[in-house]
């Protein structure tokens, strides 16, 4: 395979017993600007100082990266017929599929591909729509 499967860090999750709490120690204490706010699905994401990954807060999963893919299917697919197992089958979320694999060697995979665009906030940084 000429082209990596695993385009980027998308971001990496951080699990906060409310997202008021998390935002007021990863925003208001160390200074990382809101990008989004979804109450909806429990998430908020912060900027990180360099690149376009994000530091999501959530108040349901766990800590862990989430890899961006052009297709979560067609990645879940290529992970399998190399060996991973499939935790959690593919799902819409508002931006997109996400999908868990476990590599060969036990490491969980968070499959994460954006094709229904990204998310359009209000000024204060709530989600009001995701735009293609």
């Amino acid at each position: 395979m000429s082209t990596p499967r695993l385009r980027k860090v998308d971001a990496v999750t951080v699990r906060v017993p409310d997202l008021d709490a998390g935002l007021a120690f990863y925003r208001d204490g160390l200074g990382h600007p809101l990008r989004w706010r979804n109450d909806d699905i429990g998430q908020a994401g912060l900027a990180l100082g360099e690149g376009d990954t994000e530091l999501v807060l959530t108040t349901h999963h766990g800590y862990e990266p989430n890899w961006l893919v052009d297709s979560v299917p067609d990645a879940v697919d290529a992970l399998c017929r190399l060996g991973a197992t499939v935790l959690a089958d593919p799902a819409d979320i508002p931006v997109g599929r996400v999908a868990v694999v476990l590599d060969p060697f036990g490491n969980p995979l968070v499959l994460v591909d954006l094709s229904k665009g990204a998310y359009v906030t209000d000024v204060e940084g709530q989600v009001r729509a995701v735009e293609p």
